[in-house]
């Protein structure tokens, strides 16, 4: 489970552990993915963590080792970690932290995702992967292009993958958040501004932010047996954003 230190991924990580999966919490913030550790065990759930750059093919590769070894094995595999990447339109986008928001959102989830099909498909027998895209996976947004882009590129890879897999028992899929309650919109100003807040809620049919809890649910049914036959699709939970 990357980027499980905070917002979408600790709610991710809680919700397994509390349907009774060992969790590996990888994060860059050793604090925050510590903090997940403790919430996990304090409610009686199995947790260990790692710190992991996914940009990092190494620790990548060490990250799915310390499943295998730590818990006996690998079954599902969430691959959260994001950034959100510089505010500005795509003509002033500095060219080093495109790279980075590339780097992060889009090569980093083809890693872990590569390397969860190597176990799936040799030692293992089968697995479930969730890939966090974004309803910006789906449509544009101003001043986010790295963000989009890198999106819309892991819908493209959560496909393709879903297809070259699936007779080996593996499912890939995604699912598309839309503005949630966490961290990185509060680092955007989205939250903490009440005019911006009101102008991003209203952009949901519902009129109002999602929980991180309502994404951890949707991430638990695609790793679940419940949703056996669904493999190259995406769960948009949006509040109805992209109905409108």
């Amino acid at each position: 489970m990357t980027g499980a230190g905070s917002g979408i991924g600790r709610a991710v990580a809680a919700e397994l552990a509390d349907r009774g999966a060992a969790v590996v919490v990888a994060d860059v913030d050793d604090e925050g993915g510590e903090a997940t550790v403790e919430q996990i065990a304090d409610a009686g759930g199995r947790a260990t963590f790692v710190h992991t750059d996914v940009t990092s093919e190494e620790a990548v590769t060490e990250m799915v080792a310390t499943a295998v070894e730590a818990f006996g094995g690998l079954d599902v595999a969430v691959n959260n970690a994001g950034i959100e990447g510089e505010s500005v339109p795509l003509g002033e986008y500095p060219l080093d932290a495109w790279r980075r928001v590339i780097d992060v959102n889009l090569t980093g989830v083809a890693l872990c995702t590569r390397e969860e099909i190597r176990h799936f498909v040799g030692p293992g027998d089968g697995g479930a992967i969730v890939n966090m895209a974004s309803i910006l996976g789906h449509v544009g947004f101003e001043t986010a292009s790295a963000y989009v882009a890198a999106k819309h590129g892991v819908m493209g890879l959560t496909k393709t993958a879903a297809l070259e897999y699936a007779d080996e028992g593996v499912r890939v899929n995604a699912v598309c958040p839309a503005f949630i309650e966490t961290p990185m919109l509060e680092r955007g100003g989205i939250t903490s501004d009440p005019e911006t807040r009101a102008a991003i809620e209203g952009r949901h049919a519902m009129g109002r932010l999602g929980d991180p809890q309502e994404v951890a649910d949707a991430v638990a049914w695609l790793c679940s047996e419940e949703s056996s036959f669904v493999t190259g699709r995406s769960i948009d939970v949006d509040g109805g954003y992209l109905s409108q």
